[in-house]
């Protein structure tokens, strides 16, 4: 079985939405291979919608939040959307929610990964700033 999405790439963000009514642990490889490349690309982060997803298994779930956490240490956003009720509360037993960076809705999660871009554009400009103080300190 393969995992089925639509990709529809923005200026600042790729979204992906899996078809697959259920995303199986046997998935999970499949899903890192295909979302990992984007790291090495122009338009690096990733709004992961899941409106189509009705269950997912606990290693999928695991590989989900382990990727955005690949992806936030990269300095790259990674957002799941449209977790349907009953995904949530399986998400949160399994104590996989918390770790998630998780909006309700598609245009919310566009916008957490562009007020993430802007903070990271303000911290980009800040630093060289910071460290040239910290230089001249120590001369």
């Amino acid at each position: 079985m393969n995992m089925q999405v639509k990709i529809d790439t923005k200026e600042k963000f790729t979204v992906i939405t899996p078809v697959n009514p259920g995303l199986h642990d046997n998935l999970a490889e499949e899903a890192t291979q295909l979302l990992l490349p984007y790291l090495q690309k122009d338009t690096k982060n990733i709004v992961l919608n899941l409106r189509e997803v009705k269950t997912m298994e606990a290693e999928f779930a695991g590989t989900m939040a382990s990727l955005q956490q690949k992806f936030y240490e990269n300095n790259v956003s990674f957002v799941i959307c449209c977790l349907n009720t009953a995904l949530e509360d399986y998400l949160e037993e399994l104590e996989i929610l918390e770790l998630l960076n998780a909006a309700p809705t598609e245009t919310e999660a566009w916008d957490i990964v562009q007020m993430e871009e802007i903070e990271r554009e303000l911290l980009d400009d800040i630093e060289p700033l910071f460290n040239d103080h910290h230089e001249k300190e120590r001369n």
